[in-house]
């Protein structure tokens, strides 16, 4: 018996379109994101996939992504969960600045290097900055100990593979189909468990936004096969792409 694990990146986002760090600030999509969005959902159909459970982050370009998706298929309502556990990497103080004016001041190998690699993490945000998690009431239930002031892309990995064991494993185990709908990063985290793919590898790995990537996993969930919806050569271009973004 195969199970199958639909993991969808959110639809180009505004900060995605200005080129901004943009982490867990709450962008919605932009015109393009949306039709993304609504791609995505045709695809699934296309491919005769129905999920009948969905799990997103809690940040509003994942949620919207999932909706539009989730009507354009016309499935109606799915069993929805939300953690911030799939949210997107925290990148810190750099959250709202220009990536280019960025790397003007730091110099590129230095943002380069906390965009990239594995485990360094952007200077951390300080705990009374407005821009903390600590002060989003989204947020309020989390042990204040969770709540990250930067993350590099290690840290991703080890918040977001509980949530994995814990809430979407025994949803494949009972033979559902999960839809996933994260971003970049925390789905480059599952990715990565997946795969097996180890620390040096990862950091060339890009998700395409707006393409769902279906995984056929064995008893063991481990996987089988795995895929990119649609035409391979446009998803690599897509994912070519956003190696150029931060999220």
């Amino acid at each position: 018996m195969s199970h199958t694990l639909i993991l969808l990146r959110h639809g180009e986002s505004d900060w995605n379109l200005e080129n901004l760090f943009t982490g867990w600030t709450d962008v919605g999509l932009t015109p393009q994101g949306v039709l993304e969005a609504r791609t995505a959902g045709r695809l699934m159909v296309e491919e005769g996939l129905h999920p009948d459970v969905l799990f997103t982050s809690v940040l509003r370009r994942a949620t919207e992504t999932a909706d539009l998706a989730i009507e354009e298929a016309g499935w109606g309502e799915l069993p929805t969960y939300r953690s911030w556990r799939l949210n997107e990497r925290h990148y810190g103080d750099l959250q709202g600045l220009n990536k280019g004016e960025t790397a003007e001041k730091y110099g590129a190998d230095q943002v380069l290097a906390w965009r990239r690699s594995y485990d360094i993490p952007p200077p951390a945000l300080d705990i009374a900055d407005p821009r903390h998690p600590s002060h989003d009431e989204r947020y309020a239930d989390v042990d204040p100990d969770d709540l990250p002031s930067t993350e590099c892309l290690a840290d991703v990995v080890d918040r977001m593979l509980p949530y994995w064991f814990e809430a979407i494993v025994p949803v494949l185990e009972q033979g559902r189909t999960p839809l996933v709908v994260a971003h970049g990063n925390s789905i480059r985290a599952l990715v990565k468990h997946l795969d097996g793919i180890g620390d040096e590898e990862i950091v060339d790995l890009n998700i395409p936004t707006g393409i769902p990537l279906v995984y056929e996993l064995d008893d063991d969930l481990e996987p089988i096969s795995s895929r990119y919806l649609g035409d391979a050569e446009a998803a690599q271009a897509a994912a070519d792409a956003v190696s150029k973004q931060a999220g």
